[in-house]
């Protein structure tokens, strides 16, 4: 006959062999579990340009606002993007944009303009692939009419097939009240001491 104390034994070390097994369960399906990382929705590289704050997140200096300005120019002139993107890229640049520069483009031909030089770019397949900044320290800074402004260069490379060529442009950019740099406008520029070293950008 089993005593009593043998049975309690039994049930308890059966407990604890279940305990045990789920535990190990337990463990085994949160090592199997996709990381937070597997999870994450992947962002376009559109969609990334778009998602900066430009409220709370203005590019200090000039040459970082030109070179925003330009990294949303490859996007458009090259990337890929949806209806959607494309707005969102639009209204980033236009926001770099100063007021007199904004306002002499009403946003809806603004846009309209946008779409129709992308699409003939796209017609030609002419493509704009990356471009060139100059260092900080080539940024020409003066002051005029009781504002202060700056002066800088970009060389875009712009492919057409197997052709390769550069569009040089001078950017002018105003500081606003809240101390931002906004572009007050920009040229086309044949000078090769404007353009000559820099860091590129793809």
């Amino acid at each position: 006959m089993i005593k009593k104390s043998s049975i309690k034994f039994i049930i308890i070390g059966a407990v604890m062999v279940v305990l045990i097994l789920g535990y190990y369960y337990y463990i085994s399906n949160i090592r199997k579990k996709p990381s937070s990382g597997d999870d994450a929705v992947n962002i376009s590289a559109a969609a990334e340009l778009t998602m900066r704050n430009l409220e709370n997140n203005y590019p200090p200096t000039p040459k970082e606002v030109v070179k925003f300005y330009s990294d949303i120019n490859v996007m458009l002139y090259s990337g890929e993007y949806t209806d959607e993107e494309f707005v969102g890229l639009a209204e980033q640049m236009r926001y770099l944009f100063d007021d007199e520069l904004a306002a002499n483009t009403p946003y809806e031909q603004y846009m309209t303009n946008l779409k129709t030089e992308i699409a003939a770019y796209r017609e030609k397949g002419l493509r704009v692939t990356s471009y060139a900044t100059l260092s900080a320290t080539d940024v020409f800074y003066f002051s005029e009419n009781g504002f202060k402004w700056a002066r800088t260069n970009v060389a875009y490379t712009l492919r057409q097939g197997k052709d390769i060529g550069l569009s040089k442009e001078t950017f002018v950019l105003r500081k606003d009240p809240e101390g931002h740099w906004k572009i007050y406008g920009w040229a086309v520029t044949d000078d090769e001491d404007d353009n000559g070293g820099g860091d590129e950008t793809a």
